[in-house]
């Protein structure tokens, strides 16, 4: 009896020891079974993954960029793959005070307003409300300029890619001084003429700006109201507006510093250059600039199209701007000028970017198609940062894409 028992006990552990091996392997079976259930898209690793090393360098160097700067406040966005790959704020508000700047803080952009015009123009050019190819004469009988010619073939793309032929920079002192843009349009005709519409590039605010006017004739409504249908809604830029009251009720926004050397005092809101809003009038937040980048580099988007793309983004006429304007970037192969977007040839690849700076805030916006990367700064303190913002992180990137290629060459 006592050795049956012996024969038993042994028995007993061993069931036990396989009845124990056996449920953690089912249980195994049953997680995998539901893991294979879930969406594809979360079981992908994030492709944010690509570019991690870099974005990590790039915070650590924008970050010590601004602290040493003495920078009062800043943002950033970087889109990669239809993902927001890094949305950081920096500071705070206004000097001396403890509000800090958050995603939702507006800034104004000064000319990066010009990228949303644009992209504003091309979707009405798209359905066929105001063509590029439109005369400008067409919309604005009393439209005159210093040459008959001019004034009969000006078109609306001219006026969008800084064609028309006028000097350059007409009439900004009047704009400055606030001068209602429907009386500078009166003293166009006495601006000098350079050359034939299309045939030289003249930076413009004025010209540009008459898509403004254009608009609303066309359109029966407001540019801001266009704005808000066509862009501001659509591609969820919930904080974004163009206009000064808009700016100033705001009670989340960034106020304009002046200074340098880590040393800033606050200046007074000023409203110049809402009388030109398309060129430089438009308010945003950092979290508009992310959806405003995700939604043009997103090929399946349903608000934007590629030919809307093509049209913004096809370089339109050479510009030969001065050294300095481009002085962190390291080697710049070509510059030209398109539908509210500055087109540079950089190391190999098409970059379309643009700058922009109105007493007290510096703003800069790119986008590489090719890479399918974004990235906008945003800054209340003018400064050598904002020019370094872009230039430093395009350099980042494409060394490490160049460094892939050739491993896989």
């Amino acid at each position: 009896m006592f050795e049956r028992k012996k024969l038993y006990i042994p028995l007993l552990i061993i069931f036990v020891f396989v009845a124990f091996k056996i449920q953690p392997f089912v249980s195994s079976k049953e997680v995998l079974h539901e893991q294979i259930e879930l969406p594809a898209e979360v079981l992908k690793p994030s492709r944010l993954q690509e570019i991690e090393q870099v974005i990590s360098k790039y915070d650590s160097i924008l970050s010590a960029e601004i602290n040493e700067s003495g920078t009062i406040g800043a943002a950033v966005v970087i889109t990669y793959k239809n993902e927001i790959a890094l949305l950081k704020c920096f500071g705070v508000q206004k000097a001396g005070e403890k509000n800090p700047i958050n995603k939702n803080t507006v800034f104004r952009l000064a000319s990066v307003s010009k990228t949303v015009s644009g992209v504003l123009a091309g979707i009405l050019s798209d359905n066929g409300t105001i063509k590029f190819e439109d005369k400008v004469i067409d919309y604005l009988p009393h439209f005159k300029l210093k040459n008959p010619e001019s004034t009969s073939t000006m078109s609306i793309g001219n006026l969008l890619s800084h064609t028309s032929g006028l000097v350059p920079h007409a009439y900004d002192n009047m704009i400055e001084e606030h001068v209602p843009l429907s009386k500078i349009m009166n003293e166009l005709q006495y601006v000098d003429i350079a050359g034939a519409p299309g045939k030289l590039y003249g930076y413009q605010n004025v010209m540009f700006s008459l898509y403004d006017t254009i608009s609303k004739i066309k359109t029966s409504k407001n540019f801001s109201d266009l704005l808000k249908e066509n862009i501001f809604e659509p591609f969820g830029m919930n904080d974004a507006s163009s206009s000064f009251n808009d700016f100033k009720n705001n009670n989340n926004k960034a106020f304009p510093h002046f200074g340098g050397n880590g040393k800033f005092r606050t200046l007074r809101l000023n409203n110049r250059y809402y009388s030109t809003a398309p060129a430089a009038g438009i308010n945003a937040s950092i979290s508009d600039l992310s959806q405003f980048l995700l939604t043009l580099l997103n090929k399946e988007s349903t608000v934007i199209n590629n030919n809307i793309r093509s049209k913004i983004f096809t370089p339109q006429i050479q510009s030969p701007l001065k050294r300095n304007y481009l002085r962190r970037w390291d080697r710049v192969d070509s510059k030209h000028y398109s539908i509210g977007w500055r087109i540079i040839g950089y190391k190999n690849r098409k970059v379309a970017y643009h700058g922009g700076y109105v007493q007290g805030y510096r703003a800069e916006i790119a986008i590489c198609e090719e890479e399918e990367i974004g990235i906008a700064f945003l800054s209340n303190s003018p400064n050598s940062t904002g020019s370094k913002s872009i230039p430093t992180f395009l350099n980042l990137l494409f060394e490490l894409k160049d460094d892939e290629i050739k491993l896989k060459s």
